[in-house]
């Protein structure tokens, strides 16, 4: 245990969120994806839901601002406009800990496809379909700078 981190980050996936560089990107998958199949390195958090695991990802790593979308969703049954409870969780836990960013829904393939190009993917023990989400990391800001 560790004063300020979130008892949910353990060893490894710190140490992978500490490698990350800007712009790299992390996933959280579903219980029923293919992570050992898909990822380029693969931290295991079963057990936990994907939402638990946003929430403390994001006590710790930032956004990237830089860009226009930072966070993305996959399209639940085809329908990018389909709004899965899952889904409102994610929104929820983003605006709380990183207000002004949007989840954004990508549809089928590409989704899967910028899943497999991750710099990591976490596997969640979230059973719930379609409860998967990508991040791009951005930047901390050296003190005293607002931009």
């Amino acid at each position: 245990m560790l004063k300020g981190i979130d008892p949910l980050i353990g060893p490894d996936l710190l140490k992978t969120l500490r490698a990350m560089g800007h712009g790299d990107e992390i996933a959280i998958v579903d219980a029923n994806y293919p992570a050992d199949a898909h990822a380029r390195r693969l931290v295991r958090m079963d057990g936990h839901s994907a939402p638990a695991i946003l929430d403390a990802l994001l006590s710790l790593m930032p956004l990237d601002a830089a860009v226009e979308d930072a966070a993305f969703r996959p399209c639940a049954f085809g329908d990018c406009g389909r709004m899965e409870p899952v889904f409102a969780e994610f929104t929820e836990v983003i605006a709380r800990r990183e207000p002004g960013f949007a989840l954004v829904p990508i549809p089928g393939e590409p989704f899967y496809d910028r899943v497999r190009a991750a710099y990591a993917i976490i596997a969640s023990g979230e059973r719930r379909l379609y409860g998967n989400i990508i991040l791009r990391k951005g930047v901390i800001q050296p003190e005293g700078n607002a931009s």
